[in-house]
């Protein structure tokens, strides 16, 4: 939400209908780094990796993350975006 509002109040997308996927787009490239954080951790630190990632030897422990990213950022704009922005509209 705090992306959408930044680009609200910026201006940024000039283009409405794409709008949405690019929020979400955000918030999964923003998963995907930390991911890729985890697995630097995890190679730099050899066994102590897999108890800082908390896998628990969970194969799919990475998709897994994304797609609950990939869930909150669509659920949060379906929930939130029209109380956004009405809250938006009264600044």
């Amino acid at each position: 939400m705090i992306i959408r509002e930044l680009f609200i109040q910026k201006k940024v997308i000039s283009n409405p209908s794409f709008f949405n996927f690019i929020i979400v787009s955000i918030c999964l490239a923003i998963s995907a780094a930390y991911e890729w954080l985890e697995w630097g951790v995890s190679l730099a630190t050899g066994d102590g990796g897999d108890a800082f990632l908390g896998t628990q030897g969970y194969v799919w422990d990475t998709q897994s993350d994304m797609l609950f990213a990939t869930i909150g950022a669509i659920s949060g704009l379906v929930v939130f975006s029209k109380i956004q922005d009405k809250q938006l509209q009264k600044i």
